[in-house]
């Protein structure tokens, strides 16, 4: 069946009232149980969130209802029929689609382009490309989705892109649509419009909704039942009306966990790290443009903002990865080229992609950990032979320090969960004894119960006298870590807020380029309160 329209879906005749069911579902691979006997229920016209640390089993489990991999025992049920899925395309044609973290969109391709390519209609020998774009345009106007069917991708932000993979699926069929940590990437105001799609027209409309989040305040918002997974089994199953936030972390974690930080009022110093008009060329223009701000010894400084308006160009130029055009950066009134010299005027860098900058997947943890330091005391000797007692000896300390599971110093890093493989960033560039540490999305992709480590360890490294440079994309991380929040849009800062005062809508307003003079300082000029604190 294709969903082209609500009044259609509603009046779908269901065979069960569970459009989903897992019974005993079991995955076996060499030396690990990721699923263990896993049963879940998922209703008709509801929004099921399906949570769980990093490692627990969630990503395997929807592999396998998705077709992506098979299960070693169990059954799945859709809407009362046993099925047996040995790929994707098997369960599309049973009403399944899947919108995965990772947008799997061709920038330079259409909307319309987008949204059917696989499964494109055909006229004769020719692709019916007209036909296909009014049943696409006939979807957005349906769903209400502010789409061009005519636009390319790679110009839409990524509130809107996201819609474009959601319209994949509908093109498809989909009456369970499954999402992977959908909101990552967005802001508040298109968060509300997704959860608003899912809720009250999607599920409304009598589907099903599984939705995947670390985010537990987003999951208790949007859904109506709540499964845990932890270690692989299923935790329980709960309605999300009453739940709270405490509830759901300790059926994740098994313990009592923190949500909130608890950090004393900051007491800036001296000027760490001066960013002075600092220009950074891009793809198209300039990425940064005229930035200029400060960070001082003993505080947090938050950088908020929709990804891609700046934010990464920024953090790889104070880090020495790319050129500044102009402006000028200084590290403890010092200037510095290049990663080396950077590093050695006191800086540490968490990177925002740890697979892509933070670790060398196929080496191990004791080798990762010496990472930029392998060639000097106490990890080489004078003539340069590698001490491998003190390298291994330094991984035993730091994984211990900074609870890094599996205990192991010869494991590979492409084999830790993102939790732990985060947490031996951290603890690698901690030992480092820094005076500047820039953390660009420290906690991405991590479960709840790392996210507080990680959280407790920047706050520490502050209190230490640190001056910290805090990257999110995630706002509530910004707001609850910042001593004062900058906000980027379109590679300039066009506000600056304290964060004890800070709201979500005003920031979300000052990173869609809608705030006004927003915040304390509004737009911060190269002179406007610069160097005043």
């Amino acid at each position: 069946m294709t969903v082209a329209n609500k009044d259609v879906l509603q009046a779908v005749r269901h065979n069960s009232e569970y459009a989903l069911e897992l019974r005993n579902i079991t995955k076996r691979f060499p030396l690990v149980l990721a699923n263990d006997n896993i049963s879940m229920q998922v209703r008709w016209g509801s929004v099921h969130a399906l949570c769980g640390e990093n490692g627990a089993g969630k990503s395997t489990l929807m592999k396998i209802v998705y077709g992506a991999q098979p299960p070693t025992s169990g059954e799945i049920v859709v809407d009362g029929q046993p099925v047996h899925f040995t790929d994707p395309s098997q369960a599309i044609a049973h009403g399944i689609g899947m919108v995965f973290q990772h947008f799997m969109l061709v920038d330079t391709l259409t909307v319309t382009e987008n949204v059917i390519l696989g499964a494109e209609p055909r006229m004769g020998t020719s692709i019916d490309y007209a036909g296909a774009r009014r049943r696409v345009a006939e979807l957005i106007r349906q769903f209400g989705f502010d789409l061009n069917p005519d636009a390319l991708v790679g110009d839409l932000p990524v509130g809107l892109q996201q819609k474009v993979e959601i319209l994949k699926t509908l093109y498809r069929g989909a009456r369970i649509l499954i999402l992977d940590e959908p909101t990552a990437v967005l802001t508040p105001t298109e968060t509300d419009e997704l959860f608003d799609f899912l809720k009250h027209q999607y599920a409304a409309s009598g589907n099903a909704v599984i939705f995947i989040s670390h985010k537990l305040h987003e999951v208790l918002q949007i859904s109506d039942t709540i499964s845990v997974i932890r270690d692989g089994r299923m935790i329980g199953t709960i309605p999300a009306q009453g739940a709270t936030t405490e509830t759901l972390a300790r059926m994740m974690v098994g313990r009592d966990v923190s949500l909130k930080v608890h950090k004393a009022p900051a007491r800036p110093g001296e000027v760490a790290l001066d960013v002075r008009n600092v220009t950074v060329k891009g793809e198209h223009g300039n990425a940064v443009d005229g930035v200029s701000f400060q960070v001082r010894s003993g505080e947090i400084v938050g950088i908020a903002g929709v990804e891609g308006n700046g934010q990464s160009e920024l953090v790889e130029a104070i880090t020495g990865l790319l050129p500044v055009a102009s402006g000028e950066i200084t590290y403890l009134g010092r200037h510095a080229r290049g990663v080396r010299e950077v590093e050695a005027s006191g800086v540490s860098h968490i990177p925002e992609d740890r697979n892509e900058r933070g670790l060398v997947l196929e080496m191990t943890t004791a080798e990762n950990y010496i990472l930029g330091e392998h060639d000097r005391a106490p990890f080489a000797g004078p003539l340069g032979f590698l001490n491998l007692e003190a390298i291994e000896e330094n991984a035993r300390q730091l994984s211990e320090k900074y609870d890094v599971r599996p205990r192991s110093v010869s494991l590979q890093a492409g084999r830790y969960s993102g939790g732990n493989a985060q947490k031996l960033i951290v603890a690698r560039e901690m030992r480092k004894q820094p005076k500047i540490l820039i953390a660009s999305q420290p906690t991405r992709g991590v479960d709840i119960g790392a996210i507080e480590f990680i959280h407790a360890r920047i706050v520490e490294a502050r209190d230490q006298g640190l001056a910290v440079l805090l990257v999110s994309a995630d706002l509530g991380e910004v707001m609850n870590l910042s001593d004062r929040i900058l906000v980027m849009y379109e590679g300039r800062i066009v506000g600056e807020v304290e964060a004890a005062t800070a709201t979500e809508t005003q920031l979300g307003l000052l990173m869609t380029g809608s705030g006004g003079t927003g915040g304390r300082s509004g737009a911060v000029s190269d002179t406007q309160e610069y160097g005043t604190r």
